[in-house]
C-alpha cells in the first residue's frame, strides 16, 4: 500500500465515522423534534380551552362592571333625590318649626318669670329690646347658608 492509498483509506474511515456520528445526531434530533411536536400539540389542545374560558371570564367581568355602573348611577340619583327631599323638608318645616320653638321659648320664659314672681317687662325699651333679641334669634336660625344645601334649596324652589 502506498502512502496515497493509506491516506485515502484514512479519509474514508474518517468520513465513515463522521457520517455515523452525524446519523446518530440526526436520529436523536428527530426524536427531540417529535417530542417537541407532541408537546406543542398538547399545549395547543390545553391552551385553546383555557383561552376560551379566559375570554368568557372577561366578558362576564365586563357585564358585571356594567351592572355595577348602573347600580352606582341609581345610587347617585337616589342620594340626590334624598338630598333634595331633605332640603325641601327643611325649607318647608324648618322655618315654621324655628318660629314655633322661638315662640315656645318665649312662652316658657314668660311663664317661668310669672311663676317666679317676676313681671314681664313693662317699659317700652325693655320690650323692644326683648323683641329685637327674639327677632335676631329667629333671623339667625332661618338665615340661608351659602353652602351646597342652600344651592339645592334654590334649585328645588325653582
Amino acid at each position: 500500500m502506498s502512502v496515497g492509498e493509506l491516506a485515502g483509506l484514512l479519509v474514508a474511515v474518517f468520513w465513515a465515522v463522521l457520517v455515523t456520528l452525524l446519523a446518530v445526531v440526526l436520529v436523536r434530533l428527530s426524536k427531540v423534534l417529535r417530542e417537541a411536536a407532541v408537546l406543542v400539540t398538547e399545549v395547543t389542545e390545553r391552551a385553546v380551552p383555557l383561552l376560551t374560558e379566559a375570554g368568557q371570564a372577561v366578558r362576564s367581568a365586563n357585564e358585571q362592571l356594567e351592572r355595577v355602573d348602573e347600580i352606582t348611577a341609581n345610587v347617585q340619583d337616589a342620594a340626590a333625590n334624598a338630598n333634595a327631599l331633605s332640603s325641601t323638608v327643611a325649607a318647608t318645616i324648618g322655618g315654621p318649626l324655628v318660629k314655633v320653638a322661638a315662640f315656645s321659648y318665649g312662652v316658657r320664659k314668660a311663664v317661668g318669670r310669672q311663676q317666679a314672681g317676676l313681671t314681664l317687662p313693662q317699659q317700652g325699651s325693655e320690650r323692644e329690646e326683648l323683641a329685637r333679641l327674639i327677632r335676631a334669634e329667629v333671623r339667625a336660625a332661618t338665615a340661608p347658608r351659602g353652602g351646597l344645601l342652600a344651592r339645592v334649596r334654590r334649585a328645588v324652589r325653582g
